[in-house]
């Protein structure tokens, strides 16, 4: 097979590069304080392979540059409980709190790492609200390769502390996360090195496509009739479209699937622009600090995904989210971060318009012991300790 890099926005063909990021022509667009312009994907051309994993066949490096870990891949569970409460007994969870460093992130890092392996770079900058990178700091550390951090002072502690068991180079940033993202891009200009951002390098929505490959997998080799997907800089959501659309490319499926981005309403740039046609600019804020972004620098991308594919963009509450983080965790056994609790918030806000018939999918990105301080939040701790079983019948 072979793989250049396409513009997304004037589809002009470039070769695999780790110097290029987003197409010259259109970068020359770009205005302050707006999604980024020729965000670059990867287009596959020739016969895909007939034999092999189907997700490294339609990766762009080759297997021998991954770093020894575990095979990065989420886990579909069938919620018994929470299927006939909602009515819906096709409905499924996909858990990538379960990948090696506990988030999807760990999706793009060790595509990201591969490549730099590949291109013969040992250094990697990112910028990220916690969970990028912990997980670029776990699997550059399997793949010894140093890990230069960037993160807002506000993100949860666990996220940081992660970071630096990995040894990772950690700066915490006095601003919130579009100001790391300026910064890390300052980094890797003055200091060199790959940088990681999401959607400005090309490697990120690459690697988060391999949910759409799982899930396609994982359902016997069909696609779902819906996806629900966690949205901030709208990276995950342009990923899972770009999975299902290399499967429309080869024939392995008829139709993409109905994708539904949930944002949280603290943190609803893209919801905003889906409504009104262009993005603005307004201070994020919401316990989902996953997806919490001022702009998503995938944006542009992921309005001409959503717009193509008949899409559309929901938004739903902290207290929402808080609530639906517990709900999923005593109905099912699955403890996910706020983000994607929002996912299943949205859920709950919309499953009565879904058919009982169709074969939903609802993406919870990261562990739960990520952010525990906002999990104490929907649940209450016991008041007083006890010092015999006497205590607990008075």
């Amino acid at each position: 097979m072979k793989f250049r890099y396409q513009c997304s926005e004037c589809g002009a063909f470039f070769d695999l590069d780790p110097a290029l990021n987003t197409c010259p022509d259109c970068r020359k667009n770009q205005k302050e304080n707006e999604p980024l312009r020729g965000v670059l994907e990867v287009r596959l051309e020739g016969d895909l392979p007939s034999s092999g994993n189907l997700s490294y066949n339609m990766l762009p490096v080759p297997r021998e540059f991954f770093p020894s870990l575990p095979d990065v891949t989420g886990k579909l569970w069938q919620p018994a409980r929470l299927r006939k409460e909602m009515e819906l007994p096709r409905l499924f969870i996909m858990n990538d709190g379960s990948n090696p460093t506990g988030s999807f992130k760990d999706r793009a890092s060790v595509l990201v790492s591969a490549y730099a392996k590949q291109c013969g770079i040992d250094s990697i900058v990112l910028a990220s609200t916690g969970n990028a990178g912990s997980s670029m700091s776990g699997i550059g550390a399997a793949a010894d390769q140093k890990i230069v951090l960037f993160l807002p002072e506000t993100a949860p502690p666990a996220k940081l502390i992660q970071a630096l068991q990995y040894n990772a180079t950690l700066y915490k940033v006095a601003g919130n996360y579009d100001m790391a993202y300026e910064l890390s891009l300052e980094y890797s200009e003055q200091y060199g090195g790959m940088n990681r951002n999401t959607a400005w390098n090309p490697m990120t929505m690459e690697g988060k496509k391999t949910i759409s490959l799982d899930i396609f997998s994982q359902l016997g080799e069909k696609a779902p009739d819906r996806v629900i997907v966690p949205t901030g800089d709208a990276c995950i959501l342009g990923g899972v479209y770009k999975g299902f659309k290399d499967l429309l490319q080869y024939g392995l499926i008829k139709k993409m699937p109905k994708i539904t981005a949930v944002q949280a309403e603290g943190s609803s740039a893209l919801y905003r622009a889906w409504q009104k046609g262009s993005f603005d600019l307004q201070s994020s804020r919401t316990v989902a600090d996953s997806i919490s972004v001022d702009i998503p620098r995938n944006g542009y991308t992921a309005l001409r995904y959503l717009k193509k594919f008949n899409g559309d963009v929901i938004t739903v509450t902290d207290e929402q989210i808080i609530e639906a983080q517990a709900h999923l965790s005593c109905g099912s056994g699955l403890f996910t971060e706020p983000a994607g609790a929002a996912a299943w918030a949205g859920l709950r806000k919309m499953h009565h318009t879904i058919d009982k018939d169709e074969t939903v999918v609802v993406l919870a990105t990261g562990s739960g012991l990520k952010d525990t301080a906002t999990a104490l939040k929907g649940v209450k701790m016991p008041g007083r300790s006890i010092h015999n079983i006497q205590d607990i019948r008075g």
